[in-house]
């Protein structure tokens, strides 16, 4: 008689929580130490996406932490300056299960204090507002004026028609605190739609998959549904990314993108976070070797001596200009929006003559 042993290998995927729990040692205990503020950002950056989502890291995962939030009002006393990370992390920590109940009490601190007016950008005290309001607290100053200013700014389309992540990247994050990531309606308006699609072309043109990740969940906030076309390409570099581990990894990485990437992944409901992870300092690598059609394009049309905002007059042009690669995605980008023809009218700027 034969006994046949059947032998399961073992899934190269870790069930969730030890995959979490792993990703958040790294960033807790491994990449830098607490008293470096790249250690808050980039711990205030997984937390919320693990708490924005409703993923539950579970409690084991959480207890790298455990230390820096016994200690977090007296790190605050001390660097105020830095409040919105300290604020961000605590309200994380605790409504991912963290006992305890720090959040309020510094909230209340920076309300007395009134850091939120020592910020002179718009976008930072309204991230104030947001993170001080999840505990019912509402910090001084003109809020309606304030949130009036950001809707105005969303609604300047053509300011998204030319490459500027700076202002991409602060329309995407108005939608965030408008939204509360995806807890209610931001009530925005057409033109707001249209500026998230103008950012959405310029960063799939860019081939950026940090920033059209950010505009596809803004999109998806905001009630608009993006093109298939941008969030199958996102899929694809989400998969591609490449972690390595190990005490001798350089930190000079995309791990920024990799966990917006993954952000994606979880609004669109396709599982995220799920690379092989260790308890070990690691980086996170994109594929190298992306095209770079914005840069061909627009070295092309300056050097044009006639331009013209008519897409269709253009593309003949483009196609004499550009490497085959470039102008592939291109041409997935026009059939990607039903806005491209509106959207290339102000990349071409052919109506900025200065006047004499």
């Amino acid at each position: 008689m034969t006994n046949v042993i059947q032998l399961t290998p073992p899934s190269r995927i870790n069930p969730q929580e030890a995959r979490l729990g792993a990703l958040l040692s790294c960033f807790a205990r491994h990449r830098r130490t607490t008293d470096d503020v790249f250690w808050l950002k980039e711990n205030a950056e997984v937390l919320n996406i693990l708490e924005c989502t409703g993923t539950q890291p579970g409690a084991e995962a959480l207890n790298p932490y455990t230390e820096f939030y016994a200690k977090i009002e007296k790190r605050l006393q001390f660097f105020p300056q830095y409040y919105r990370f300290f604020l961000s992390i605590t309200l994380d920590l605790e409504d991912l299960g963290m006992p305890g109940d720090h959040a309020e009490r510094l909230i209340r601190w920076v309300a007395d204090k009134d850091l939120p007016q020592s910020e002179l950008s718009d976008l930072q005290r309204f991230e104030a507002v947001r993170l001080m309001t999840r505990r019912g607290v509402m910090p001084k100053g003109d809020i309606p004026a304030l949130e009036a200013r950001a809707r105005d700014f969303m609604a300047r389309s053509e300011t998204f028609t030319l490459p500027n992540k700076k202002a991409a990247y602060e329309l995407t994050h108005i939608v965030f605190y408008l939204s509360e990531y995806g807890r209610r309606d931001p009530q925005i308006d057409a033109q707001a739609k249209r500026s998230l699609h103008f950012a959405g072309l310029l960063a799939f043109i860019e081939q950026n998959a940090d920033l059209l990740s950010e505009i596809c969940i803004a999109m998806h906030y905001a009630g608009e549904t993006p093109s298939p076309l941008w969030t199958d390409w996102l899929k694809r570099e989400t998969a591609l990314f490449h972690v390595e581990e190990g005490s001798h990894v350089g930190l000079q990485d995309d791990y920024h993108e990799f966990l917006v990437c993954n952000w994606h992944q979880a609004v669109t409901g396709d599982p995220a976070f799920v690379k092989g992870f260790a308890y070990d300092r690691m980086r996170f690598d994109h594929r190298p070797g992306r095209a770079t059609p914005m840069r061909e394009m627009s070295e092309a049309m300056l050097n044009m001596d006639a331009r013209s905002g008519d897409w269709l007059t253009m593309r003949l042009h483009m196609e004499d200009a550009l490497s085959q690669e470039a102008m592939t995605v291109l041409d997935q980008a026009e059939t990607s929006s039903q806005h491209f023809a509106d959207f290339f009218h102000g990349f071409a700027r052919a109506d900025q003559s200065v006047a004499r």
